[in-house]
């Protein structure tokens, strides 16, 4: 193979793997998006109301909801060719999502972290990277904004640092999972082609 091919091999993986975001990666990211929002607030409430952290387990719906219906959606999209970006790329979200996990049981059972700021700043860098595998800035920039954001859950304390945390997967300019998931949504293709 010469080294143009090489290139040109690599430049359609990297179209391919564009696509195929763009096709099936925005309703995961709406789906973890507006499921964060809806859990963040229900737990903020009734922290704030009845004090019982008990409340707090309730974080684990998350991923008991939205991972089964990421692989649900997955499975209803049309099946492509899986290329070596696509594990890439599966292999971040592996590490990123079991790191979130193994830090969250940690906090939990071991020490007192600040986990709120932790998974946002992880759960952006996994973002952000995922951005810079695929050549898409809105992704890029969502994600390093978002982790940029998870220096607020520092400053702010007690219940309301759940506000900031419900606030950036919503947030319409790409900050947030759901704002990169509209991005990226068939119904706007504009936002996913042209290297934004």
């Amino acid at each position: 193979m010469t080294e143009k091919e090489s290139l040109e091999l690599i430049t359609h993986m990297i179209q391919n793997a564009k696509y195929k975001m763009a096709e099936n990666a925005g309703m995961p990211f709406l789906i973890w998006g507006y499921l964060c929002t809806v859990i963040s607030l229900v737990i903020w409430f009734l922290l704030k109301e009845t004090g019982n952290y008990n409340w707090q387990w309730m974080w684990f719906l998350l991923p008991a909801i939205s991972f089964p219906a990421t692989l649900w959606i997955n499975r209803k999209k049309q099946k492509m060719a899986r290329t070596y970006i696509d594990r890439i790329l599966g292999y971040v979200w592996t590490v990123f999502g079991l790191g979130g996990f193994l830090i969250t049981w940690v906090a939990i059972f071991y020490w007192s972290l600040p986990v709120l700021f932790i998974i946002l700043l992880i759960m952006g860098m996994g973002t952000a990277l995922t951005g810079l595998i695929v050549n898409m800035k809105v992704v890029t920039i969502g994600g390093t904004l978002g982790a940029l954001s998870s220096l607020g859950c520092l400053f702010i304390h007690g219940f309301d640092q759940i506000l900031l945390f419900h606030q950036l997967p919503l947030d319409p300019g790409g900050v947030g999972f759901v704002g990169i998931g509209h991005a990226q949504h068939p119904f706007v293709p504009d936002f996913c082609g042209g290297g934004i």
